[in-house]
């Protein structure tokens, strides 16, 4: 089976399934070998950025050799074999059921009135402190995660799926997971984490470009902003710390008409976030399933497009 139809297939199953709790992710798998590298590395290498370069030349290796390796054993043992385990990664690298579900949750405990239940909810998605928030400060922690994860968790993965196949995907998420554990600014991973850091924003740099004008031209195809959705994507995108989440996060907020960013808490410490988007409407629980609509419509047309290309450059 050509690349384009398992990647078409394992999206389909994202869609329909999302991530069931009691399958074994190979992310999570992931995450748990690169955190385990640690404490040994930064014993056998006193500087701790080299160290770091080691973890990720040593996770990335695994993953890759590792996908490579079930996907060429299945292959040998029949043809199908090897589609069917190669649909299977590719399946866990997309989150765009997962993305729709755990915002859902957050909108309906919100539409049933529950707001401390809505914060419990939206605390799955955001890193801030959300004991205290209001509802449209809730709105915002869950419209600004969905729409920074729509690169990562779908797009990006797509990208690198129809460009390389599970084992492009997996090497993906292998980077967006290292990002995810040593990638802080603190002074423990300033040094330790500069290389998956340095490597995520490299990786994540054409996605998130095609990302956002795509969601002007979801935007258009939905009825909400688009021409907003485009200015505001060029006018605030580069504002976010991260060289490539505040893009589509711009974009959202101008196809909403609604202001994301602002004055956020972690444990208990005041943070400010450059204000992305222009306060045309008060943030309001259907921004969540606006936002959500955004998300999966430009996933589809991310992966037509993407699929597309492929077909066309390699017809046969």
């Amino acid at each position: 089976m050509r690349v384009e139809y398992q990647v078409l297939v394992a999206f389909g199953v994202d869609m329909l399934c999302g991530d069931p709790r009691w399958l074994p992710h190979p992310v999570k798998c992931i995450g748990r070998f690169a955190a385990a590298l640690e404490a040994p590395l930064r014993r056998a290498i006193p500087n701790a950025r080299a160290a770091g370069i080691g973890a990720v030349f040593i996770v990335l290796s695994v993953t890759g050799f590792g996908a490579l390796a079930l996907v060429t054993a299945a292959a040998r043992l029949h043809p199908m074999a090897g589609d069917v385990v190669s649909i299977a990664l590719l399946y866990t690298c997309f989150a765009g059921r997962d993305l729709a579900r755990h915002s859902s949750r957050v909108f309906h405990a919100l539409a049933d009135g529950d707001l401390p239940e809505a914060r419990r909810r939206v605390a799955m998605l955001v890193g801030r402190d959300t004991e205290h928030l209001d509802e449209p400060e809730v709105v915002r922690g869950t419209v600004e995660s969905v729409a920074e994860n729509m690169v990562d968790g779908v797009t990006a993965p797509i990208f690198f799926a129809v460009l390389g196949g599970p084992v492009g995907a997996l090497l993906y998420k292998a980077v967006n997971t290292l990002d995810s554990t040593f990638g802080y600014k603190n002074e423990r991973y300033l040094q330790f984490g500069w290389a998956s850091a340095r490597l995520d924003d490299a990786v994540n740099y054409f996605p998130a470009r095609f990302t956002a004008p795509l969601v002007a031209c979801t935007a258009a195809l939905l009825g909400l902003r688009p021409l907003l959705a485009w200015r505001i994507f060029r006018r605030d995108g580069r504002k976010h710390p991260s060289p490539n989440s505040g893009l589509t996060e711009a974009a959202v907020a101008g196809a909403l008409g609604v202001r994301l960013g602002g004055l956020n808490t972690y444990f208990g410490v005041p943070s400010e976030r450059p204000c992305m988007g222009d306060p045309l409407n008060p943030l309001q629980r259907k921004h969540i399933f606006q936002t959500n609509r955004l998300m999966l419509l430009t996933s589809a047309l991310a992966l037509l497009i993407f699929v597309g290309i492929r077909w066309v450059i390699f017809p046969s």
